[in-house]
């Protein structure tokens, strides 16, 4: 017989190695590309120990004259806090009791429900990675109703929920669920009443603003500080960024890639870049000669630029190419992803005054470029 106790077993002992397999694995490239791990979590934060510059105890001299100066290289403390990343499932005590004498009927439950989770989970984890932090999806320009004009819709979904805030930052509506999204026009509508004096105003998901992962809107940003350092006391903490560059040619991407490793030493073997971006790379590169592609961890297909792997993503901002060095990055974790589990160590359990059950998936993490100059951005691409 099919009960509560039993589901919880299967999500314990069958489904968590899946998920977290295709989170950290298939939900994104270049998440793939990257190390995960629990070195450097001290408490609540992540503390790690950044060098820079090279030693200085080194040079020529005479036979017998004095040996070089000791000098060791620069030492910065990179200090961040963990993220709070959830991802939550659901199942009504009439799905579970309906199918309570039909295990065929229960694993079609779960799997949908499990399904549900990865694309979901997916879907804003892969986000996460091209933000700034703040967790800001999207600005308001115009209302009409409640259809909402934004400057980009690349963020949002249909069924996502999501927080309204002011210029000043205050909430002006919560929990209102997506309901219709026109990317090529940059619309979505919203459930409930419309919202007046809307223009201006930023959406965030539910309960998340100011708490996501340090992504690369943040690492390529024009902010004062990153990871608790100066930029100005600390010029390493600024990557290569090259603007304006209109239409995409061969010695622009080469450019990018050579300042790097001229000014950082640092080797890039990984870009990503949008759709549109994707598309003018590869229309150059067939100019000249046949286009290679590669499979990447995951199971990603990407063509190649001299080697090194292009890969577009939904969540990358118009107009823009990331050269990384994925070597310089890893996603600190105080542990991979768990059930969320009760005093009782349940993992299912009842949503008070509702006939529903919940399981909630739980990970602290936090990704981190321990050499931002290392990196390199070109904007301003002409998209085809």
């Amino acid at each position: 017989m099919i009960t509560t106790a039993t589901a919880d077993s299967v999500l314990k002992s069958y489904y968590l190695d899946a998920v977290a397999e295709q989170l950290n694995k298939a939900a994104n490239p270049f998440l793939a590309a990257i190390e995960q791990t629990s070195s450097d979590v001290w408490g609540k934060d992540v503390r790690k120990a950044a060098v820079y510059g090279v030693h200085g105890g080194v040079g020529a001299g005479t036979e017998d004259g004095n040996l070089p100066a000791g000098s060791g290289a620069g030492y910065a403390q990179l200090v961040s806090t963990l993220k709070n990343l959830y991802g939550r499932i659901e199942i009504s005590d009439k799905a579970v009791r309906a199918s309570r004498s039909d295990e065929g009927a229960f694993v079609d439950l779960l799997n949908t429900e499990m399904e549900q989770l990865v694309r979901s989970s997916s879907f804003n984890f892969g986000r996460m990675l091209f933000g700034d932090g703040t967790g800001k999806l999207a600005t308001v320009g115009s209302v009409s109703g409640t259809t909402y004009t934004l400057n980009s819709a690349i963020n949002l979904a249909v069924g996502m929920v999501v927080d309204v805030y002011d210029a000043e930052g205050e909430v002006v509506a919560a929990a209102r669920t997506v309901t219709g999204v026109d990317y090529s026009k940059k619309q979505v509508t919203l459930s409930g009443t419309s919202i007046a004096d809307a223009a201006e105003c930023e959406l965030y998901v539910q309960n998340s603003r100011g708490l996501e992962l340090t992504g690369l809107g943040a690492i390529f940003s024009s902010s004062d500080t990153l990871y608790g350092l100066t930029r100005a006391d600390h010029p390493w903490l600024n990557p290569v960024k090259l603007t304006s560059i209109g239409t995409l040619t061969e010695n622009a991407v080469q450019k990018a890639i050579d300042l790097v490793e001229e000014n950082a030493g640092s080797r890039i073997n990984f870009i990503v870049c949008s759709w549109g971006v994707r598309r003018a790379l590869y229309e150059v590169l067939s100019q000249y000669r046949q286009v290679t592609s590669v499979e990447l961890a995951g199971g990603a297909k990407a063509i190649t630029f001299n080697g090194i792997p292009v890969v577009a993503d939904r969540f990358c901002p118009s107009g823009t190419m990331y050269l990384l060095n994925t070597d310089d990055f890893r996603l600190h974790q105080l542990c991979d992803w768990q059930w969320l589990e009760g005093e009782n160590g349940r993992i299912l359990s009842q949503v008070p005054g509702k006939p529903v059950y919940t399981a909630t998936l739980v990970k602290y993490a936090e990704l981190m470029c321990s050499r931002p100059c290392g990196q390199a951005q070109l904007t301003g691409i002409t998209e085809k």
